[in-house]
């Protein structure tokens, strides 16, 4: 079953003598529960088309379709709304929020949706990421790979259709790189998510169930690596 349509997507940044064009008509589709690696050299578009397909940039033309949903059709509300519930990102340097606990900034899109906190889906939560006993722990008295845990708890926690990941590993050691994908791959496992990530790391792309490689805005290579 498709999750995810992305249809002649294009993105242009500037005018005219400084236009440049970080994606140039890309088009694909993922089914859901895979586990997409997008991979290129840096400036070739691949952070780009991650926040689009977030709904955190929006594209100078084409469409993203997320559940037969097209994303760009909305209005800010809605695509405000489409971001906290169907969307769950992962960034390099985890931004978290400081004055936050780790419970608190797990739960923080449930909160900021204005629904209740499922404790149970939390609690599993909290455990599937080893962070038990840090609950109240600030993200400043945290390690980095502790801090990435409560990113991809933050990231889960709202059950999002698709998680974005953008190089989730960048800013690890390589111990901490494989916990932090184990993680990734059991949640797209265990709660049949669909995962789209972005790596510089062969190894960790040589993971996933597919690999699109992108060069100057446009896809060059899309190898299914797993059935």
């Amino acid at each position: 079953m498709e999750i995810l349509k992305v249809e002649h997507l294009r993105k242009v940044y500037g005018k005219g003598e400084n236009e440049v064009c970080a994606l140039n008509d890309i088009s694909f589709s993922v089914e859901k529960g895979q586990f997409v690696a997008i991979v290129g050299p840096s400036g070739s578009g691949k952070s780009t088309l991650l926040h689009i397909l977030g709904g955190v940039d929006v594209p100078t033309s084409g469409k993203v379709y997320m559940d037969g949903d097209d994303v760009f059709s909305k209005n800010e509300e809605q695509l405000a709304i489409f971001r906290r519930r169907q969307v769950g990102l992962i960034y390099q340097f985890y931004n978290l929020i400081p004055v936050l606990n780790v419970t608190e900034n797990i739960t923080l899109p449930v909160l900021m949706d204005g629904r209740k906190v499922n404790d149970k889906r939390l609690k599993e939560m909290i455990h599937v990421l080893g962070l038990e006993g840090r609950e109240k722990h600030l993200p400043n008295q945290l390690s980095g790979g502790q801090q990435q845990r409560v990113s991809i708890g933050r990231a889960l926690m709202n059950a999002p259709a698709v998680v974005l990941a953008d190089e989730p590993t960048g800013n690890l050691d390589s111990r901490n790189s494989q916990e932090i994908m184990e993680l990734l791959k059991e949640s797209n496992q265990k709660y049949k998510q669909t995962l789209i990530m972005i790596t510089h790391d062969e190894n960790i792309a040589l993971q996933a169930d597919r690999m699109i490689a992108i060069e100057d805005g446009q896809i060059t290579r899309d190898e299914v690596m797993r059935g």
